[in-house]
């Protein structure tokens, strides 16, 4: 299916960037977006304007469709595995909200000059994961274009009782994060050849992983919040959460890593996604006494990341064990508070 290393790169070499690493930073998509003249419908329970996971639209009064659209270029070299890594980060905007996943929808672009096999792995890849979410693919639409890239629309269903909001966590939740950290800094680290095939395989393993497992587990009420966390990394996704009236208070030391991450950054491997994340974020975090790598973690864009989930206190532990045994790098993380001086304080 093609190289898991960046030797013998048909795909990595024909892109500038990949996965979440993509993305527009925040600061720039909310100035995109300002003033943008939309209808409004009062059906429209969840739309742009709130920064969430997943626009939600009202069908009746038990039913609501829940719409997402995700789609990168490769930041790994085998086409099957690129193709199940961004499948699974398609569909986890769907889970973040508490959804249950329908159909789906393929989004290509493909280089006319390479090799029709290699879309065809992608494709297969792709479909594996769908499959996995007990969801349909639909159809989808293609085009060539200079760099591959490779995504989803997804549809799905849920009660409107128990969207899960990304901004709706109360004072005294506790924070839990269900993925590893550190993606971004693995994948820079890969481009380098300076990643040991152990060290991608335990990032690839994260990446593909559905958050099917842990939104079961949190679905119809039983947390108050939950955002995933991709490209605007933990600490952007984590203001959005504290939304105007809280902040949250993140323990660096809980933070599940991915393994090689925290070296990676130590010996200064950046990302330019990682970059305009700590842009957006100055003035809106508190990171004083928390070191230079760790920050590069806080920061780091996920591709395909965890959970973050605000559950109240006293049923967290009980439920990160639950989550735990499909996600074994789970952990809580930290609580949120009323609002102090920033949206994220970082101990």
């Amino acid at each position: 299916m093609g190289q898991i290393n960046g030797e013998g790169s048909s795909l990595l070499s024909n892109c500038t960037s990949g996965g979440c690493g993509a993305k527009i930073g925040p600061g720039e998509l909310a100035d995109l977006l300002a003033g943008l003249r939309v209808k409004t419908d009062p059906n429209l329970i969840v739309g742009f304007e709130g920064r969430d996971d997943a626009a939600v639209y009202r069908i009746d009064e038990n039913r609501a469709l829940v719409s997402t659209v995700d789609f990168f270029s490769p930041m790994i070299d085998d086409p099957f595995l690129f193709g199940k890594i961004a499948a699974a980060n398609a569909l986890s905007d769907i889970y973040a909200m508490g959804a249950r996943p329908l159909f789906a929808l393929n989004l290509i672009c493909f280089p006319e000059k390479f090799d029709r096999a290699i879309l065809k792995d992608i494709l297969a890849g792709g479909a594996a994961k769908v499959l996995e979410a007990g969801a349909v693919i639909a159809g989808g639409h293609s085009i060539f274009d200079h760099e591959p890239k490779y995504g989803l629309t997804v549809n799905g269903i849920i009660d409107p009782r128990y969207i899960l909001r990304n901004d709706a966590c109360k004072t005294g939740d506790a924070l839990i994060l269900t993925k590893a950290l550190g993606a971004g800094l693995v994948m820079a680290a890969l481009r380098a050849d300076r990643a040991g095939p152990d060290i991608v395989q335990a990032a690839a393993d994260s990446m593909e992983r559905l958050n099917r497992w842990a939104s079961e587990k949190i679905a119809n009420g039983r947390v108050h919040g939950c955002t995933d966390v991709t490209g605007f990394g933990l600490a952007a996704h984590a203001a959005e959460m504290a939304g105007a009236s809280h902040t949250l208070v993140i323990d660096s030391a809980s933070l599940p890593l991915l393994p090689g991450a925290l070296g990676f950054a130590e010996n200064y491997f950046a990302t330019a996604a990682g970059q305009r994340n700590r842009n957006f974020m100055a003035g809106k975090i508190d990171m004083a006494g928390v070191s230079a790598a760790m920050q590069e973690i806080i920061f780091d864009p996920q591709t395909s990341g965890g959970l973050l989930i605000s559950a109240a206190a006293e049923t967290a532990g009980e439920l990160c064990d639950a989550i735990r045994q499909d996600d074994p790098a789970a952990a809580i993380i930290g609580e949120v508070v009323e609002r102090e001086n920033f949206p994220v304080l970082v101990l």
